[in-house]
């Protein structure tokens, strides 16, 4: 569970059962189990889940936000094939820099996150992909990014 809370983006197959069993040994997560979990599904499930050791289904799981898709087992493997295949034919720039200010903005004050998301658009505008991806759509084809 630790291990896909650090994860950008968690698919499960319809058998999994998520949980923080810890407490039921006398511990409690270690390896950002607290911390992460807290940000992604809130505090109350978050607090039910380590607390109480409660077990999501995964309809359960998607439905808490903890993971993004559900799938049969048998797809799990090319459902995130695909998941990568789209991310890495992306504009690597802007995908960081979304990144950056969407994990940057659960840390901080709405203003400072809205300084940070105005800077870094700006910081875009200067890029390559931009053109490409402009271009790309004026003429209604797919974009090839370069990462520049």
């Amino acid at each position: 569970m630790e291990l896909a809370l650090a994860c950008d983006f968690r698919i499960a197959a319809e058998h999994v059962e998520l949980g923080n069993p810890e407490t039921a040994l006398g511990l409690i997560p270690g390896w950002g189990g607290t911390q992460r979990l807290v940000r992604i599904i809130g505090l109350a499930k978050a607090k039910e889940i380590v607390m109480l050791g409660t077990r999501l289904k995964a309809d359960e799981a998607l439905a808490a936000g903890l993971v993004n898709r559900v799938v049969h087992y048998d797809e799990l493997r090319n459902a995130t094939k695909e998941m990568a295949q789209k991310l890495s034919e992306g504009p690597p720039i802007a995908l960081k820099y979304a990144k950056q200010t969407l994990n940057f903005g659960t840390q901080v004050p709405l203003e400072a996150g809205l300084r940070l998301e105005s800077a870094l658009m700006g910081l875009s505008f200067s890029t390559e992909d931009l053109k490409e991806g402009v271009e790309a759509f004026m003429s209604r084809r797919k974009a090839e990014f370069k990462g520049k």
